[in-house]
């Protein structure tokens, strides 16, 4: 068994044809759980060879990989789109990223993935857990951080610790919201707050690290 960092499975790396067969193989999980995942079924139902997805994606924690960085890459964090970082701009990426965030955590796949990684934590051997955290959770946070970085170095916010930065922001988006969906509770998943929610969660961020007349930002 090999360790999870040498799982094939870059989002950036993934061709439409391969985006269309991952989603697929999401419809497949959400349809019937972890074990109506298989090789020969996805490829039924994708019309591909199992040839083309071993060497698209490895073995099966190659392709639980996959699917979970593919579901991770809609969650934007853009920092360049060619046109200059100001704040207004900035503060549009952040809110795109808080409503992506929301919109990705109350979908009905990544909610059956994290129940199936709730269910199975206990079970020897189970690795989607640890897939989730290193393909899903890592890769959304390594996006965000870098386009906060992109924010302070253009003294529009300010900050001595990213990672607390991040996490305060991850927190005012989230909320107790992700575990009120996993656990069920009605009316906790309401995706035409969405947008609302966002906002209020990023006006709350640049409140405690927004950069005012008489709080000068640390340029790298």
């Amino acid at each position: 068994m090999h360790d999870i960092s040498d799982i094939p499975g870059a989002p950036e790396s993934f061709t439409p044809r391969q985006r269309a067969v991952l989603d697929r193989a999401l419809e497949l999980l959400l349809e019937g759980g972890e074990r109506a995942l298989t090789t020969a079924g996805l490829a039924r139902a994708a019309s591909c060879s199992k040839e083309s997805l071993y060497k698209w994606f490895g073995d099966r924690d190659g392709l639980l990989a996959a699917m979970i960085s593919h579901q991770a890459s809609k969650v934007r964090a853009r920092i360049d789109d060619g046109s200059a970082l100001d704040l207004s701009r900035f503060r549009a990426h952040l809110v795109d990223f808080a409503t992506d965030l929301l919109q990705v955590l109350a979908g009905d796949v990544s909610l059956a993935l994290n129940r199936l990684a709730i269910g199975q934590a206990s079970r020897e051997g189970s690795r989607l857990g640890q897939l989730l955290i290193e393909r899903g959770r890592r890769g959304i946070d390594r996006r965000a951080g870098a386009l906060l970085d992109a924010g302070r170095r253009r003294g529009l916010i300010v900050y001595g610790d990213r990672d607390a930065a991040y996490h305060t922001l991850y927190g005012l988006i989230v909320r107790d919201l992700h575990v009120r969906m996993l656990l069920g509770e009605a009316g906790a998943r309401q995706p035409e707050k969405f947008a609302a929610l966002a906002e209020e969660a990023v006006t709350q961020f640049f409140v405690l690290f927004g950069v005012r007349e008489n709080k000068k930002a640390d340029p790298d």
